[in-house]
């Protein structure tokens, strides 16, 4: 444990995760393949014990997140950024947040199961409040109206930047020829093929083929009237 430490304080990227089923897991995966440190957080053995053996942290500590002292004694309360992946157990997630909020932890980043869950969540100090099944299921949902978006950045409520195959009315134009700007109010920032190199910036005269994806942002609204040429 005292190793651990002392690398700790060697690097400038360390998150604690706390829960660890499959989105915290998840979490821990991803940090840790981006070249973070990760120490995953958990009451449960068995989930210590597998994040252990799958490697997706740096360590893993076994202990009850609601007892405050617990999360002192652990070094809890020395990390920047802690997220709570606690999505299923309401009182355990809040209170959890709550601790780590009086112990001074500057960046709470809490998973919540619903919009009243979210909100207690908010009112005992997250910084920031998920909801990766809220957010899954309206990835769902736009996927099957408009199948040609690969992906979406949500900005704001009314403006995103969407991935999207260029329409079979796009082919053979190029940025300028169509004039997106003027006529639908979206700018192209990228534009490639799928799984390679994208050019940042692309060459607005030269000619959209067929198979090709381009990074747009603009409003949503606008950017609806592009992707429904696609379907």
């Amino acid at each position: 444990m005292q190793a651990f430490w002392n690398r700790r304080r060697q690097h400038s990227q360390q998150f604690a995760v706390i829960g660890l089923g499959r989105f915290g897991r998840s979490v821990c995966r991803t940090l840790k393949s981006m070249g973070c440190e990760v120490l995953g957080v958990d009451k449960d053995e068995h989930l210590v014990a597998s994040v252990s053996d799958e490697a997706v942290v740096d360590h893993a500590v076994e202990l009850d997140s609601t007892d405050p002292g617990a999360l002192k004694d652990a070094g809890l309360f020395e990390f920047e950024t802690v997220i709570v992946a606690i999505g299923n157990f309401i009182q355990e997630s809040v209170v959890t947040t709550l601790n780590l909020k009086e112990g001074n932890v500057a960046n709470i980043i809490a998973k919540a199961s619903t919009d009243i869950h979210g909100r207690l969540l908010e009112k005992v100090g997250a910084t920031k409040v998920v909801y990766p099944e809220k957010q899954m299921g309206e990835h769902l949902a736009r996927s099957l109206v408009r199948p040609n978006i690969i992906e979406r950045l949500e900005l704001d409520p009314e403006n995103s930047i969407v991935e999207v195959r260029v329409p079979e009315a796009f082919v053979g134009k190029s940025i300028v020829d169509l004039r997106l700007r003027n006529e639908y109010g979206i700018s192209v920032i990228a534009l490639g093929r799928q799984g390679s190199h994208f050019e940042i910036n692309p060459n607005p005269t030269a000619p959209l083929e067929a198979g090709m994806m381009m990074w747009v942002i603009g409003s949503n609204q606008a950017l609806n009237k592009i992707t429904d040429l696609g379907r």
